[in-house]
Order: structure tokens, then sequence, then C-alpha cells
């Protein structure tokens, strides 16, 4: 079912894309996929747009992120960074200069789209195939029903390559000083920490999360105080790429971006592979890399060791804990859930992070 609003939306896509192309004649949107937006996370919409220029017909695919209405779904990390597709609209545009990954065409970025009254960007359409969260890629898809051996590890090898690319950058050459929390030059680890802290009791609204503070506490107190800082992508796994013949052929999803050590990226990497195959008690598919060949092809990647791997898997964890909070209330709150079985606490992400830790949960999953 489409929404209700269609129209606002196809003449909001118009006068941007006029915008964008002033010698356009005749323009007009000619498909449009609005997904039934949850306001969870950035709203993807997929747009066709047809017009005439110096007496020819050209046709283009788009896809337009749209600032949910509820804010984002993580922290901030600087001042001026509240809005969540002007984040990822100028992180892309500084990755897409430095050549390091593939990146889709971006158009501008705009402030207030009206009518919708919401910031916007919108990028090319790559063709390609994604792995799926829902159902997990570990369970059905592609790489389950069709993939070779040889073609997943592939795949597995190609990201990692990419990502080794993206940790290349060097934050302040590429002068993403705007993205540093400290605000002196000198973004840490305790940065971060007291950001998702923060924004975890903020999120939690007085209820106790057990495991999260044992968390917390552990990542203080085990802190490498490594000094290696780079620019970190922060949703890093193999569903936020889009494939082509099972190699890189684009990066997406980059509204967690921050300045951390490289480790940061590969932690959240293995978290989420370890919940795809062992959290949910599935088998490793054929060809497909375990952790320590994955670690140990990132490293080959990289040209350097890396260092304090299970610090931060447990920090990945503490992070996609976290946003769980916002979750499970949005999903409560938009009716998809019954306020008894809200997930914001105890959920499979906790269950993971006590196994991390090697702590009780006294929170027993409903996920």
């Amino acid at each position: 079912m489409l929404p209700t609003d269609q129209e606002g939306y196809e003449n909001a896509l118009k006068g941007y894309l006029a915008g964008e192309k002033p010698d356009a004649k005749n323009l007009e949107i000619v498909e449009l996929d609005i997904p039934v937006a949850t306001g969870f996370s950035n709203e993807t919409i997929i747009f066709t747009a047809e017009w005439d220029l110096e007496g020819k017909k050209h046709s283009e695919k788009f896809v337009g992120r749209i600032e949910p209405k509820d804010g984002g779904m993580f922290p901030v990390q600087q001042r001026g960074l509240e809005k969540s597709c002007y984040l990822q609209h100028r992180i892309m545009q500084t990755v897409a200069e430095q050549k390091v990954a593939p990146i889709p065409e971006l158009l501008r970025f705009e402030e207030n789209l009206e009518p919708l009254g919401r910031s916007f960007f919108a990028m090319s359409f790559i063709e390609g195939k994604i792995p799926s969260d829902n159902p997990r890629y570990t369970v059905e898809g592609f790489l389950v029903n069709s993939s070779t051996p040889e073609e997943r590890r592939l795949l597995v090898e190609d990201g990692l390559r990419t990502m080794a690319g993206i940790h290349s950058i060097n934050w302040q050459d590429a002068d993403l000083q705007w993205l540093d929390p400290s605000g002196i030059g000198n973004p840490s680890t305790q940065n971060q920490i007291d950001i998702w802290r923060d924004y975890s009791e903020s999120e939690l609204k007085g209820r106790e999360h057990p495991v999260l503070s044992q968390a917390f506490e552990w990542l203080e107190v085990n802190d490498p105080k490594d000094e290696r800082v780079g620019l970190s992508w922060g949703d890093s796994r193999i569903g936020n790429i889009i494939w082509q013949n099972y190699e890189v052929a684009a990066v997406l999803d980059w509204e967690a971006c921050s300045l951390l050590p490289n480790e940061a990226d590969l932690g959240w990497w293995l978290m989420f592979d370890r919940m795809s195959f062992d959290d949910m008690g599935v088998p490793r598919m054929e060809g497909y890399p375990d952790r320590e060949e994955m670690i140990s092809l990132y490293e080959r990647f990289r040209g350097e060791k890396t260092r304090d791997i299970h610090y931060w898997e447990v920090f990945a964890t503490m992070r996609f804990c976290s946003i769980f909070i916002r979750l499970g209330d949005r999903l409560v709150d938009a009716g998809f859930m019954k306020e008894d079985s809200n997930p914001a606490i105890p959920n499979m992400v906790t269950a993971s992070l006590a196994r991390y830790l090697g702590v009780e949960n006294p929170t027993p999953s409903i996920l």
C-alpha cells in the first residue's frame, strides 16, 4: 500500500530535480516506490524521472533518503550533526572524494524538502544484490541458495578489502574535524563511551539495564587507549553493501559514522557475523570465512595487525544494545508490539552482550 500523500512526494521530488536539472523540460516522476515508513531509520524511496533536454528524452532511476520524523537511530556525534541525512550526505561526499570505496553519485542535500518539510538527499540507483536482514542472509537468499563456496569467499574478501580502504583515509587530511566530538583534535574511545552512555541513559528513561551497565564499566576499565584513530563507517556489514558479481558496487548507510580506531568497524562486522550464524544456531555456509579467517583477511588488506579485537566486539555489541532501546520503544509507540513485550532491554543483543562479557543476563530475551 502506498502512502496517502504520494502526490506530495511526487511534487517534492519534481521540485528537487528541477533544481538539479534547470535546463530539463517536461520533467516527470514516472515511477515511485515508497515503502510504508516506520520512522525507525532514514526513510528510503526509489523513483524514476523522465525529462527532455536538447531534443532528447532522458530517464534515470534514483534513491532518496528522507529524515525520519522522530529523528535518527544513532546518537549525535557533534553539534550541527543532528540531522542524519546531512551527516550521511557529508561523509559520503568525503569518501567519494577520497576514492577509497564505491559510493553512489550524490545529488545535493536539501535542508527542508517541501511540501514534505523534512531533510532529503538523492543519489544514483545502483543495480545489484543486497543480503537480507529479514529473513537473515544466513538462512535464506542468494548466498544460501545459489552461491558457490568460491563466490561466498569472494564476497567477504572484497567487503573486507573495501573496509580496509575506507580505513586508509587520514581523517585530518580529509578535513573531518567537523566529526570530532572532542573539539580539540584529539578524538578518543572515551569520547565515544561517553556519547553512547549518555544516549542509552536518555533512552532508558530511568529503567534498569544491568548488562549494558556492566558493559560500560568494562569498556572504561579495559579501554586500550588506541591512538590510531580514523574514520569509522559505523554500520559495517555485508547487508549495507550493494554487490555485483560478488564484488562491492556501493557502500551504503553511513549514519553511524564516527572517529575511532579501525578495529571498531571490524568489531561490528564480526559481531553481526556472530549474531547471524552462531547466535541463530545456523551452520556456516561452505566457503564463507570464519572469524579468524576474516581477521586475517582484514589484516592483510590493511597491512597491519589488529589490536584488542575482543574489546571492539564488546564495544560494537554495546552500541547495538543501546540502539535497541530506542528501537524497542519505537516499535511499541508505532503499535507493532505491546508494552509488555517491549524488546528495548530483553532481546537477543542483550543476551549476546552478556555472552561477550561472560556475565549473567537477568533480562531473558523476547526476540
